[in-house]
């Protein structure tokens, strides 16, 4: 098919430490909305750069445009849970809380972004702050346990994390 193929070759190519065309890849789904199935299709891509710059492309179409995601949910929630990709998974820990969910997905994505607490990168570390955060908008029951887990980070975390915190306990305990 042109469009797996068009989005592939927009995103491959360099390293890790560049997005590339990502930007590019936006513009396109928004045009073609039709083509994020081959977009989404990239994040089990060999190539651990379309991984990630897939991520990247879709972590910034659910910001205004989470329901284009929303024949994907299960497959993100797997994804979620078995990627070891440092990017992708600071990406989807972004995207999930953005899509509508159910109390029982949204335990399941709390379960799994907590234990992203424990990567290695900070980066997955925060971003899983931030997920947790978001995820309390759709189920209230995580509130206090997260403001706490948000709490015991911004004490204890990166510089990053604990600025991240600092940012989400303003919003949390208002």
């Amino acid at each position: 098919m042109i469009a797996n193929d068009q989005i592939r070759s927009i995103l491959s190519g360099g390293d890790r430490r560049s997005i590339g065309r990502v930007a590019d890849v936006v513009v396109l789904i928004e045009q073609h909305p039709q083509w994020i199935s081959s977009l989404a299709g990239c994040l089990w891509d060999e190539d651990a750069c379309v991984r990630m710059r897939s991520a990247d492309a879709l972590e910034k179409i659910s910001r205004e445009r989470p329901l284009l995601l929303k024949s994907y949910k299960a497959a993100l929630l797997t994804l979620l849970a078995e990627t070891t990709q440092q990017e992708v998974r600071w990406h989807l820990a972004l995207v999930l809380p953005r899509l509508l969910l159910t109390q029982s997905e949204c335990r399941r994505v709390a379960e799994v972004l907590q234990a992203y607490l424990e990567d290695r990168s900070s980066i997955v570390k925060t971003f899983a702050m931030q997920g947790l955060a978001d995820l309390t908008t759709q189920c209230a029951s995580l509130r206090s346990p997260v403001v706490e887990m948000i709490r015991v980070h911004t004490r204890s975390g990166t510089p990053a994390m604990r600025a991240r915190g600092r940012k989400l306990l303003q919003t949390l305990e208002q």
